[in-house]
């Protein structure tokens, strides 16, 4: 039997514990001499980190399978847009191999740990772009998200997960995931810093065939709003995420929010159908030239989970399409008398042995909340929530319609500075509240060489 140890409440704390380094694994790629940026730019002064399936020209791009790894001969459209506003470009972080996984242990580079218990798992696939900002060893960082891979590992970690609406930033350079549901992500300590990245990342390529310019939303929820939530929700036995979960909506409650319970059926259904159908062909197809010459390259359970998308037909694709806009009817009819929906980041958290002891069932828990949105277009922010009576981080996420970015991160701002949580695993507290751009509103503060 696998046994967990947890570090008991009194010693844990939102700082690395200090008889533990940095995590070596959370990086797989770190030149000596950094990418520097143009000389003046929005993002001036800022530096960052890229999750290793988006390619840096002249730098390999592996994610985390070594046989498929390849010398990247430009940089990804969103890479080159954030160099040339300045950012330094520090390297390349560890993931999931193939972004499949949302638990951070599926990489033959290692597991990533959690920043603020190394003993946990620190969410995926995103996991070194994660770990590297809670530890403040960047400023922010680049994830990709297609099924929770931008946001879990935000939850897990204590730190803001910015999932833009589907094709806002382009993902020209990035190896796919699904590709039709892929995002590029962002990790910040700060929703100021995220909508700051995000601000400058958007912007419509041609060259993606999924990318998209969108109608945002500029008109703040304001001091009322209605945020529907899960009428049962699902914590896996884990009482100190379900006390915690309580204690945030009572935050937003007093916050002016109204607590609508729904039925939640529809969206996890729709989560399941992401590997439950022919839906999961996506993940196939995303690699097939090289699954099918070196599927022996690839671990377990990934293999596995890709492998499956080989034996639908073309047919059991459209089914699934149909089914799933079917789903999407009804959560449709759902949004009504809403503003946004709110749900745990990851309902549950575990131990590294457990999760490698366990890997499908308990990676399958950690989507519970996520799986659905891509799927149904919506747009999505983690934010931390609290430290449990455990000491391991909690966040909420706030899902919104697609456009609705700018909403989310003006109450996502305040919900996150109302709970006085520090940044990530750093000890800094929390700086002034920013503007967030793209709104009608008046300007908080004018924008600064940092994040912070």
């Amino acid at each position: 039997m696998v046994q967990d140890t947890l570090l008991p409440p009194a010693t844990a704390s939102a700082v690395p514990h200090a008889a533990a380094p940095l995590a070596p694994e959370a990086w797989i790629h770190r030149p000596a001499k950094v990418l520097a940026g143009a000389s003046a730019g929005a993002l001036e002064g800022l530096h960052f980190a890229v999750k290793d399936n988006i390619d840096v020209g002249g730098w390999p791009t592996t994610a985390a399978c070594p046989a498929f790894a390849y010398t990247a001969t430009a940089h990804a459209s969103v890479v080159q847009t954030l160099l040339d506003a300045g950012a330094t470009l520090h390297g390349k972080t560890n993931l999931d191999q193939f972004a499949c996984g949302l638990n951070g242990t599926r990489s033959p580079y290692g597991a990533v740990p959690n920043a603020i218990n190394p003993l946990y798992v620190s969410g995926g696939s995103s996991s070194g772009s994660a770990y590297v900002v809670a530890t403040g060893q960047v400023d922010f960082a680049l994830g990709t998200d297609t099924a929770g891979s931008g946001r879990v590992p935000a939850g897990l970690n204590n730190i803001v997960g910015l999932k833009p609406s589907r094709g806002l930033i382009s993902a020209r350079g990035v190896v796919p995931a699904a590709q039709a549901v892929d995002c590029v992500s962002i990790f910040t300590t700060t929703v100021a810093g995220a909508a700051r990245v995000l601000a400058t990342a958007i912007g419509h390529d041609p060259a993606d065939p999924y990318s998209r310019t969108l109608a945002m939303a500029s008109t703040p929820f304001g001091a009322a709003f209605r945020f529907g939530v899960p009428a049962q929700p699902e914590f896996f036995g884990d009482a100190a995420a379900l006390s915690a979960f309580g204690d945030a909506l009572a935050q937003l409650i007093e916050m002016g929010g109204e607590a609508v319970p729904l039925d939640f059926a529809p969206f996890s259904a729709c989560a399941d159908m992401l590997y439950g159908s022919a839906l999961v062909a996506q993940r196939y197809e995303a690699i097939r030239a090289f699954f099918d010459t070196h599927e022996d390259e690839v671990m377990e359970p990934v293999r596995s989970i890709i492998a499956a998308g080989r034996g639908y037909s073309a047919a059991d694709l459209v089914t699934a399409q149909t089914a799933l806009a079917a789903l999407g009817q009804q959560a449709q009819a759902l949004w009504q008398g809403i503003d946004l929906l709110v749900v745990p980041t990851a309902p549950t958290h575990h131990t590294i042995a457990r999760m490698q002891a366990d890997p499908v069932a308990l990676n399958r828990q950690l989507g519970a909340y996520t799986n659905f949105v891509n799927l149904l277009d919506y747009a999505a922010l983690s934010v931390p929530a609290s430290l449990r009576a455990d000491g391991l981080p909690f966040g909420i996420t706030l899902i919104g319609r697609c456009g609705s970015d700018w909403q989310l991160a003006e109450l996502g701002q305040r919900f996150h500075h109302a709970t006085g949580l520090p940044q990530g695993a750093t000890g800094r507290a929390l700086p002034p509240m920013r503007a967030i751009p793209g709104l009608d509103s008046p300007s908080l503060s004018q924008p600064s060489r940092s994040l912070a």
